[in-house]
């Protein structure tokens, strides 16, 4: 019987890769910071003592040639887990990734695989500003040959990266700094979730929200209340970004007619407009009112307190724009929008009381 406990994200990660490395010696972990006491959020903890440092690797500043170090040695038969502490930072490696891990297997027809996962860390604040807070996932979707993942609970979390490790071409698994310190129900045991599988998360009938990472978190937070208003809300966690499953969408759209894409992405080019693309396409003669998306304006993180609170959507954000598609008078709301300014916290730089980052 399958045993339920409560741990973290970030122990869920942990989890996924010690029971990989158990299971296949060929799976091995490298990143800056990887072996130290820290862990990288906690998520490395405790490996280099169970594994050996011949397993798990600190590495030099040094991300491209790493980064193709990893992808030499997936071609060989290793599955090498390669951590980039920040999305920012695998910039640098973008040669490797999209021009040599991305393309092998198609080009040698198939006969050639890459069983390579990168993970990396998105999010907000710690005041690290416009070159260490980007949320530049939709660049990676774009570029066909890579999968990109990015679960919202520990559960799916610790299925997801198994699956990645397991699958034999380039993964890229972003993980949202706020997320690593909540908890959920996770089994002790090994097991996988399918990549490219989307999940109704909350059931309704007058929107949709497709939403991915750690905003599905303030989707469910806005759900709630807005329940207090009559309004009945469907949301949909992406899990994986790349491929991307908008059947789940679709047929949720069909049901509500109401579509909010909801995204820490960027607006223009961002991956909520793929989604948004995607059901115009497929399903707009169901739609009641235009398709609508919260994302991040175009403009770089800042990095203090005052202008982070203007910059970073939350489920206030996203309690308006429903209430807007759905013709409510606002001021029907502006008590609710009040009480809920009044529980946001001081600062976004960061999570929650007990964070010390950044490792």
């Amino acid at each position: 019987m399958t045993k339920l406990r409560e741990i973290t994200y970030a122990e869920a990660i942990a989890e996924a890769i010690s029971q990989s490395m158990e299971k296949d010696p060929s799976v091995f972990i490298i990143g800056e910071g990887v072996p130290d006491p820290k862990g990288i959020f906690g998520t490395t903890k405790g490996l280099v003592e169970k594994y050996g440092s011949d397993r798990v690797l600190d590495m030099p500043v040094s991300e491209n040639a790493l980064t193709g170090v990893c992808i030499g040695a997936a071609l060989r038969g290793m599955r090498p887990i390669i951590v980039h502490q920040r999305l920012d930072f695998i910039l640098l490696a973008m040669d490797q990734i999209v021009n040599n891990s991305a393309k092998w297997h198609y080009m040698f027809g198939g006969q050639t695989n890459v069983p390579f996962v990168v993970r990396s860390v998105i999010g907000m604040g710690w005041g690290q500003g416009a070159q260490h807070s980007q949320n530049i996932q939709a660049i990676f979707t774009h570029i066909p040959g890579l999968k990109v993942v990015m679960p919202a609970t520990p559960y799916d979390t610790k299925g997801l990266l198994i699956s990645s490790i397991q699958d034999n071409n380039p993964v890229i698994f972003i993980e949202h700094r706020w997320l690593h310190h909540i908890s959920g129900h996770v089994p002790e045991e090994m097991y996988s979730l399918p990549i490219g599988k989307a999940k109704i998360i909350r059931d309704g009938k007058d929107i949709t929200i497709a939403s991915t990472s750690y905003m599905t978190i303030e989707a469910l937070n806005a759900a709630i209340v807005l329940e207090e208003v009559g309004i009945s809300v469907e949301i949909i966690d992406i899990r994986t970004l790349k491929p991307l499953d908008d059947s789940i969408i679709i047929d949720s759209v069909k049901k509500t007619g109401r579509l909010l894409a909801v995204d820490l992405g960027y607006y223009t080019g961002g991956f909520a407009g793929e989604i948004i693309a995607r059901i115009s396409e497929k399903a707009f003669e169901h739609l009641k009112v235009s398709p609508q998306r919260i994302t991040l304006p175009d403009i770089p993180s800042p990095s203090t307190p005052a202008l982070t609170k203007h910059y970073y959507p939350r489920h206030i954000d996203i309690i308006q724009r429903v209430c807007q598609m759905m013709g409510k008078p606002s001021s029907q709301i502006t008590h609710i929008i009040e009480s809920e300014r009044k529980k946001e916290p001081q600062h976004l730089d960061v999570p929650n009381k007990d964070f010390i980052g950044p490792f």
